[in-house]
């Protein structure tokens, strides 16, 4: 039982406790209906007003203690011992504080009238103690249904970015290797530069997970090695314009997102002297925009789509945003969501 719900029903004890001893307050008054069958006694109210709140103390206990007492009962479905415990309770309380009260406050006998009273009032404080406790049950039920909402969500976008984060360093680690392979065939010094800024993008790559948000600025830096090492292999083939407003460099998007972008561009297109590869990052409102020229290769191996799709589901689960592809006769642009 939380600490709230405990908080609930002492006060929902105390107000059920209130209601149905306040007709005795009326004995007050002398001249009024209920001084004439009741004279006031400030201990026997006050012996029936503890009486009456310890019982509704107890059946609210009984009835929300977690796995013990008639919650097992109810919990279990076995709602003939719920309902015959409670009632035996209620009887039982009826019976004791009837002879309690007849010892202390008046003759020891067996008296039917404070029975009954004993019995409307106790039997009122039950349907109001029900009441509450279907109130409070209700609220524990739409608890527990958010909670197993939020950790079903919590385990999918976990099980989701961990297989994107899979899928996705597989993928940049295959296209690396095989650039380097043609390098060290055909420029062995030149391989070691290669490798020097490739430890620096695998550096960068391992500090952070693959789906954390990052600067546009710490993006762009690390971006720059992997530019290096696609110059080393294109050279003058490839051309790369960033512009970017120096304020803006604190926002932020995704770790990873431009490499892949910049990546798949020179995978599927043609990057020659007379007609280089030309690729572009800028900014247009709240989108961050990667175009390059379009110039497909004519024997462009099949690929996967895994880069594109990947990001897109990345933004997706972590922005609440898809990121914008748009393909003309001259360009592809990519538009990534900053924040």
């Amino acid at each position: 039982m939380i600490k709230n719900e405990r908080k609930i029903y002492i006060y929902s004890a105390l107000l059920i406790t209130l209601v149905v001893n306040s007709a005795k307050l009326m004995a007050l008054n002398s001249d009024g209906i209920i001084a004439r069958y009741w004279q006031f006694n400030i201990w026997e109210y006050g012996f029936q007003f503890i009486y009456n709140l310890m019982f509704c103390l107890v059946l609210f206990y009984l009835n929300l203690s977690n796995g013990k007492f008639f919650s097992g009962f109810r919990e279990n479905k076995r709602y003939w011992k719920f309902y015959t415990f409670n009632t035996v309770v209620v009887v039982a309380a009826i019976i004791l504080g009837s002879l309690i009260h007849s010892v202390w406050f008046g003759i020891l006998q067996f008296p039917g009238g404070r029975i009954r009273g004993y019995f409307a009032r106790f039997l009122l404080s039950s349907i109001m103690i029900a009441v509450v406790i279907r109130l409070i049950l209700l609220m524990r039920e739409s608890r527990n249904k958010d909670l197993i909402n939020e950790q079903l969500n919590n385990s999918y976008l976990q099980a989701q970015l961990q297989l994107l984060q899979e899928q996705l360093n597989p993928h940049f680690l295959f296209n690396t290797l095989s650039s380097l392979s043609a390098i060290v065939r055909e420029n062995p010094p030149l391989a070691q530069n290669y490798i020097h800024h490739l430890s620096k993008i695998f550096r960068y790559t391992l500090l952070r997970s693959g789906n954390d948000l990052v600067t546009l600025e710490k993006e762009l830096e690390q971006l720059k090695s992997y530019i290096q090492l696609v110059k080393m292999r294109l050279e003058n083939t490839f051309q790369m314009q960033i512009t970017i407003n120096e304020k803006n460099l604190n926002k932020e998007l995704l770790h990873l997102s431009l490499q892949p972008l910049v990546e798949n561009a020179i995978k599927h297109n043609k990057a020659t002297d007379s007609s280089p590869l030309i690729v572009e990052i800028y900014e247009e409102n709240k989108w961050l925009v990667i175009r390059n020229n379009l110039q497909l290769t004519m024997n462009e191996a099949e690929g996967t789509g895994l880069g594109l799709v990947n990001l897109n589901e990345r933004y997706r689960l972590q922005f609440r945003q898809e990121i914008e592809i748009l393909q003309t006769e001259q360009y592809f642009t990519v538009k990534l969501p900053l924040l």
